[in-house]
């Protein structure tokens, strides 16, 4: 399997990079030995301007069998370069295209079905206020606004996971949350 990892943190040493990603290309050397690529927006300075960088990235999507998303939450959004790389890179034509129905209303048919895909959102705030005050809406809008038009309906609640008050918890709990990560990856592994 061809895996791609997104990551869209600045920071070297944050959770994401040395939590997350550690955590994915350690269980996939370890148990798949497939290959394994990486896109770190921000060390590419992704901006709306790059289109080489974008039509590698578009590369790297058609390349890849799973998909793996890394990002902190900021401002109820993911991450500035995050979300360029979804206006960017998931394009109408290459992510999916609109099939009418009437005059008036059509829907999203996705081109990257197959893919298989893990989001990870850390977040800065405890769960309780996001899922109630805010009705989880960052999740929601992920799900339902990026990942059903460009990979379908199926899979992406489940597979989208969020780590609250990353900043916050204990390490016993970051490590909880790594056994998630780890967890979900020896699942992909054995499919």
């Amino acid at each position: 399997m061809n895996n791609l990892v997104i990551i869209g943190h600045p920071d070297k040493k944050s959770f994401c990079h040395n939590g997350i990603f550690n955590t994915i290309n350690n269980t996939l050397s370890k148990y798949d030995h497939q290959n394994l690529k990486k896109i770190d927006l921000y060390d590419d300075k992704l901006h709306r301007d790059k289109k080489d960088l974008v039509k590698k990235y578009k590369d790297l999507v058609t390349w890849s069998d799973r998909i793996y998303f890394i990002s902190p939450v900021w401002w109820f959004r993911l991450t500035p370069k995050m979300e360029t790389f979804f206006d960017e890179v998931f394009t109408p034509g290459f992510a999916y295209e609109f099939v009418n129905i009437t005059k008036t209303y059509a829907y999203p048919r996705s081109f990257l079905k197959k893919k298989k895909i893990r989001c990870y959102l850390t977040h800065g705030a405890p769960a309780l206020p996001v899922k109630t005050m805010y009705l989880n809406s960052v999740k929601l809008r992920l799900v339902l606004g990026v990942f059903t038009f460009v990979f379908g309906w199926g899979g992406n609640w489940s597979n989208t996971k969020q780590f609250w008050s990353v900043p916050f918890v204990s390490d016993k709990k970051r490590q909880k949350y790594l056994r998630v990560v780890e967890k979900d990856v020896l699942r992909d592994c054995r499919k």
